[in-house]
């Protein structure tokens, strides 16, 4: 059986993952159903995935700060799978495993072997290869109803190829935050 891969990542408007500035989190748009409905789905058994940037920027905002939303609590507790070459063990995460290689080889041998759904929040580059090798089988964008033209950062799909996506479920939430799941097939 082949384990559901899931490209999870929130996004500006103009397509940002996350912006400089006075922006706060979530662009400071984050809402109640927001917050339950980011818990509800990592509520049930999955395996985290990232790769060494993603890892790094998590691991160093939760050391800078005790306040938690309980969906981050909730995934820094799940069973989680780094992709690096350059990190190093010790991880500084309760159920972390350290994989070195390449991360199409890693996933697509994780998605066989895992008997728990695979999900990934951020890590943009690793998820971008992952897509164009076929391995995101979900493709879940949280657009925030912002514009950050002048102090976005990192591109969502920079660099990514061409993508058809056929829509699988939708919401809004908080009367203006949308999620959209989608599966991802190369163009």
């Amino acid at each position: 059986m082949t384990a559901t891969y899931t490209f999870d990542v929130f996004s500006s408007l103009d397509g940002y993952g996350a912006a400089s500035g006075d922006w706060t989190g979530y662009w400071g748009k984050q809402g109640p159903q927001l917050l339950d409905h980011r818990l509800a789905q990592h509520a049930g058994e999955q395996r985290m995935v990232f790769g060494a940037n993603t890892y790094r920027a998590f691991a160093r905002m939760l050391a800078e700060s005790d306040v938690r939303d309980p969906w981050v609590t909730r995934m820094r507790n799940l069973p989680t799978i780094v992709v690096s070459n350059t990190l190093q063990d010790p991880l500084d995460w309760p159920d972390a495993t350290l994989v070195r290689g390449d991360a199409v080889d890693v996933v697509a041998r994780l998605k066989e072997e895992s008997d728990v759904p695979l999900r990934s929040h951020g890590s943009l580059s690793m998820n971008r290869a992952l897509m164009a090798a076929g391995l995101v089988d979900r493709l879940q964008v949280t657009v925030f109803p912002v514009v950050t033209g002048r102090t976005g950062q990192d591109r969502v799909f920079a660099g990514a190829a061409d993508f058809d996506l056929e829509l699988l479920e939708h919401r809004t939430l908080d009367d203006r935050i949308q999620e959209l799941i989608y599966r991802p097939t190369l163009h």
